[in-house]
């Protein structure tokens, strides 16, 4: 097999710049050689950037892959990845079961799932301390974005609770095959030291999305709509948009939710 054909439902963009790949893949921490980390790569394609993670003796490197077509190039090109090579759905794998321990994660991600695979690492923030993904250009702006940006959205206030971003570099549109429509970025996540939010983290996650989802309106009248009217109480914050408050901000309207909801 010479070629894996790019698949559209997958939202695959195989990339083809050797000089990018090895880029992103030196942007990960590993371990030592003689205690390697365990690393998975979610969408190996055609190997492009899974031949310079096999390259390193301080990781471990697993595949997920979703494509049978890519599984098979990458058994017929990599023999000895094959063993570690799962083939299924990232977004369907209990990490921790599978992986027991801490676990970085790295990729050239599809577009249309990109949201999705931050959330699952969110989930599984415990054993994953790091992630380099390769995604959209806007979705990255945005996940790194501080308050008070247009871009600063549920993504940024989720992932940046838990994680700090670093937006590495911006990657253009003739490095693939076939080519996207927009730009895409390379970004790192690195585990911050937040074990617990102080807030119910379920609510936490209600009340940012709840403020986001009519961010053009005060929070007073997004999160009425979410939680009733609270009785008539008031809080420093209803009179701001959603974009203008910190995490710290939404952990203590959500503790104040907590106590006013009825």
């Amino acid at each position: 097999m010479n070629q894996v054909r790019a698949k559209k439902a997958l939202g695959q963009h195989f990339l083809t710049d050797l000089n990018i790949a090895r880029k992103i893949c030196h942007s990960l921490s590993g371990g030592t050689v003689d205690s390697p980390a365990q690393v998975l790569e979610v969408g190996c394609g055609m190997g492009v950037l899974t031949q310079f993670l096999l390259q390193r003796d301080d990781i471990v490197t697993y595949g997920a892959e979703i494509d049978s077509e890519s599984v098979e190039y990458l058994h017929e090109h990599y023999p000895d990845f094959a063993p570690r090579l799962i083939e299924g759905d990232f977004l369907a794998m209990d990490l921790r079961e599978r992986f027991g321990e801490e676990l970085r994660v790295i990729g050239n991600f599809p577009y249309n799932i990109s949201s999705q695979i931050f959330f699952k690492i969110i989930e599984n923030r415990d054993i994953v301390p790091e992630c380099v993904g390769m995604i959209q250009r806007e979705v990255a702006v945005r996940m790194a974005e501080p308050p008070g940006s247009k871009e600063y959205g549920i993504l940024s206030v989720l992932l940046q609770a838990w994680y700090d971003i670093e937006y590495l570099f911006t990657v253009g549109e003739k490095v693939f095959n076939p080519p996207p429509k927009v730009k895409s970025a390379v970004v790192r996540l690195t585990r911050n030291s937040t074990k617990e939010l102080g807030c119910d983290e379920k609510l936490f996650v209600r009340v940012v999305k709840a403020s986001f989802n009519q961010r053009r309106k005060m929070l007073r009248n997004s999160l009425r709509s979410a939680f009733g009217d609270f009785a008539g109480a008031e809080h420093r914050f209803f009179t701001q948009r959603a974009e203008q408050l910190s995490v710290a901000d939404f952990v203590e309207l959500t503790n104040w939710v907590s106590e006013n909801k009825q």
